[in-house]
């Protein structure tokens, strides 16, 4: 198989979606794997590296599509490559289809057979999601803590406090595992952290392995109690597949004291606030409410070197077997790979994505 890597070309995108030591096992087992130059110069990887890996090396990003049979990538397709999809061609990416009608279409019309990361399910889990989640999870820590600070409009507080001051007061919602990270993180600052979680065998085992963290039944209710407390809320909820649910509506942003923090780490998938729009790296911010919104919808490309080595550890295998054995040879291998199609033959197979746009009688 002719496998394409293009570079990314999304704003502030460094990561890449196949390592040379993952080409070099592709050409090792007889596939041909075609890179456009610089596309793993952001995360540290020469041309050099690929070349000496036995990738072919081209200069043009439309002829890498062209080429391939399979297109591995690490955000989704952006307008000027919509043209650049085809029938027979597999897109192999995060998608986060939910929150872009305007791709779904594309895709739709395209007839590729695009699989999309965040969804591939296997024992409950989404295994190509979690590294990413981890990330990100532990970025809103890191990013939350940066403005709150006075000089980047925040209120001032130190998340870890210091001795004879009580340390800043971080809600997270969802115990997921970007949720859990991102405690993981707080925690480790010293600061005062809750988690609002609506699984009770989720809060028991969040309960056991995290101790310092308070874990609180999610409802609207237990949030407006908090909100007038918090220093950083963090949104960390996710329905695979589906629009986050808009958990935070506008009024009760005014409960939040002004200069606090909200990072929303759903807004790949639109964002658990009605206030929540996508930024980016260059311009990460806004306020709303009189709150700083950090909303960036590709966090884990801040640490592009870390992202992609996580990434490509769990994508790898699942693109050796694709290579190998086709979409349906690699779905029966790895059933799991089954819920990762979105897209194929001009039909949704996702149903939350079918059901986010109107279109479940495609499903």
């Amino acid at each position: 198989m002719n496998i394409g890597v293009p570079r990314e070309i999304k704003e502030q995108e460094s990561r890449v979606g196949l390592l040379p030591s993952g080409t070099y096992q592709l050409v090792k087992r007889g596939h041909r794997v075609l890179v456009e130059h610089g596309a793993g110069a952001g995360s540290g990887y020469r041309d050099e590296d690929y070349r000496a890996a036995g990738a072919e090396l081209l200069a043009d990003h439309a002829e890498v599509f062209r080429q391939a049979d399979m297109i591995v990538k690490v955000k989704e397709p952006l307008p000027s490559e919509y043209a650049l999809m085809r029938a027979g061609l597999i897109l192999f990416t995060y998608l986060h289809l939910a929150a872009n009608r305007e791709l779904t279409l594309a895709l739709l019309q395209s007839r590729v057979t695009a699989l999309g990361y965040e969804t591939v399910e296997v024992n409950r889990r989404l295994p190509l999601l979690e590294p990413m989640s981890e990330i990100a999870g532990r970025m809103s820590i890191i990013m939350g803590g940066y403005f709150l600070a006075k000089h980047c409009g925040g209120n001032g507080v130190l998340l870890g406090g210091v001795p004879g001051v009580l340390p800043g007061r971080v809600v997270v919602l969802g115990g997921g595992t970007s949720g859990i990270n991102a405690a993981r993180m707080a925690n480790g600052l010293g600061a005062d952290v809750t988690i609002l979680e609506v699984d009770v065998e989720r809060m028991r085992f969040l309960d056991i392995t995290m101790h310092s963290t308070h874990t609180l039944y999610s409802s609207e209710a237990h949030l407006l109690e908090l909100l007038p407390a918090v220093d950083l809320l963090i949104g960390a909820v996710l329905v695979p597949g589906a629009p986050a649910p808009k958990l935070v509506k506008r009024g009760m942003l005014g409960l939040m004291r002004p200069g606090s923090v909200f990072v929303d780490i759903a807004i790949d998938q639109g964002g658990c606030a009605e206030t929540s729009r996508p930024t980016t790296h260059e311009a990460p911010t806004y306020v709303e409410e009189g709150v700083t919104h950090y909303c960036v919808a590709n966090m884990p490309a801040a640490y592009a070197r870390t992202a992609t080595q996580a990434l490509t550890n769990v994508t790898y295998p699942c693109i050796e077997l694709l290579a190998d054995l086709g979409v349906e040879g690699a779905c029966q291998r790895m059933p799991g790979l089954r819920s990762g199609i979105n897209i194929m033959d001009g039909r949704i197979l996702q149903p939350a994505v079918a059901a986010a746009h109107g279109m479940a009688e495609m499903a």
